[in-house]
């Protein structure tokens, strides 16, 4: 069979780290002096599962593994292999064992595709020991992985690789001349490489397939150069160019036009800017923040609902991620829009402080005071009303003195019917 050349691999796979020292990203996990490094240089690794988003360096960390380990190493992808050729691998491990004293380390790529009963097959092997398991998916593990593999192994999470990470991906991806486009002279101009790495989204094999193809499909100039602009950069990454600054501008106007957009009940414009700041790399958590503070900010009272959903999207799209993330986002911010609006609690609030800085001096009642303090009984609480004692669970009496209104409720959904109820009591209390 004929082996292809290593010029002839895609440039992803030509740039893939050898050794710590061209691998980048991932400080938390992979960084000097940390567990897993440690565990890989000393060679007494244990099994591990590796689980994040694609092109993060996943396989190019456990191929790291494989050059340095003294252990057998062997590489399998689930979609490929079924139960035999799992057995296979496990009973030449225990051949290597006993007759070499090596132990045997099976990368299994994309795990998560295997059902529970080929993951059972492993789990005896890897609580002996006979294998070292290093389990690859992108995939959440406690929803794919069976529990019993996850407790025999440390789970790491590889997170999508900062925009400063993959600029040094480029880098190299463009200068050397061994591996990567080195023997080419390309002049790329600075809106272009902004759009790969904005667009990228984390992923270096998705930048450096964009970088390949950009370079090898454009005509080199009269003067022997690849003229990488801005037009190269979004065919290349298939995806149009936004004029969108995370840091800049462009960022805080498009959040402002989105919390507007939700606050002026318009539910297109709404899901329009939010998709917008999606495709252009905003993080997903930072939206799902903002859908919070509206719902309770403009929404309120007039629906109480509001704020439990967006938090509980918010909690989602912490568990989920990116791009199943979007449908929560937009399902919450959707529901914020269309909501009935009253903002009575956020001015409520303001007041309050006001009053505190501003306002008369107060201190609590006597009989609202505790009524303990530690294992003594003081001589607080007295004349207390206790509201449920009476009937309507209501009784006049004062919480605070020099009392103002600071909770001016609408008439706007549900806080229509506290409307109603705060009017009935302060009607009752004045008959008192």
């Amino acid at each position: 069979m004929e082996t292809m050349h290593q010029k002839d691999r895609p440039l992803a796979i030509r740039m893939a780290p050898r050794d710590f020292e061209r691998f980048v990203g991932q400080d938390g996990i992979i960084g000097e002096g940390r567990l897993l490094r440690r565990s890989i240089e000393t060679d007494n690794l244990r099994s591990v599962i590796f689980f994040g988003p694609s092109g993060t360096g996943k396989s190019a960390l456990a191929k790291i593994i494989a050059s340095k380990t003294k252990a057998c190493f062997q590489e399998a992808n689930a979609v490929t292999v079924g139960i035999a050729d799992i057995r296979k691998i496990i009973d030449a491990a225990k051949v290597s064992v006993k007759m070499y004293g090596k132990r045997t380390v099976l990368m299994l790529d994309e795990i998560h595709h295997f059902n529970r009963s080929q993951q059972d097959a492993l789990l005896p092997d890897v609580e002996r020991g006979t294998i070292t398991l290093i389990g690859i998916t992108t995939e959440n593990p406690s929803f794919y992985i069976n529990a019993a593999i996850i407790s025999r192994s440390i789970v790491f999470e590889f997170h999508p690789l900062s925009k400063k990470a993959l600029s040094s991906i480029m880098e190299l991806a463009l200068n050397d001349k061994e591996n990567g486009l080195g023997n080419y002279k390309v002049d790329m101009s600075h809106e272009a490489k902004e759009h790969l790495l904005m667009s990228a989204g984390g992923d270096a094999r998705k930048l450096l397939n964009a970088i390949e193809i950009g370079v090898l499909s454009t005509k080199v100039s009269g003067t022997g150069v690849i003229i990488f602009d801005i037009g190269v950069a979004q065919e290349s990454m298939q995806k149009r160019a936004i004029l969108y600054d995370r840091t800049g501008t462009a960022h805080h106007d498009h959040i402002s036009a989105f919390i507007k957009s939700m606050r002026g009940t318009d539910p297109d414009a709404t899901t329009y800017w939010m998709a917008k700041m999606l495709a252009a790399g905003e993080d997903p958590r930072f939206i799902a923040r903002r859908i919070v503070i509206c719902a309770s900010e403009d929404v309120g009272m007039a629906d109480p609902r509001a704020l439990m959903f967006a938090v509980s999207a918010f909690n989602a799209v912490e568990l989920i991620g990116m791009p199943e993330a979007r449908i929560v986002l937009a399902q919450a911010a959707i529901y914020v829009a269309c909501a009935p609006k009253s903002n009575a609690s956020y001015m409520a609030i303001e007041q309050a402080l006001s009053e505190v800085e501003n306002g008369k001096m107060r201190n609590v009642p006597n009989h609202l005071k505790n009524v303990t303090f530690g294992n003594k009984k003081l001589k607080n609480n007295t004349g207390y009303k206790y509201p449920h004692d009476f009937e309507g669970h209501y009784v006049k009496q004062d919480y605070w003195t020099d009392p103002v209104d600071l909770y001016t409720p609408t008439r706007e959904g549900y806080e229509g019917k506290v409307y109603e109820r705060l009017l009935g009591i302060r009607k009752k209390k004045s008959e008192m």
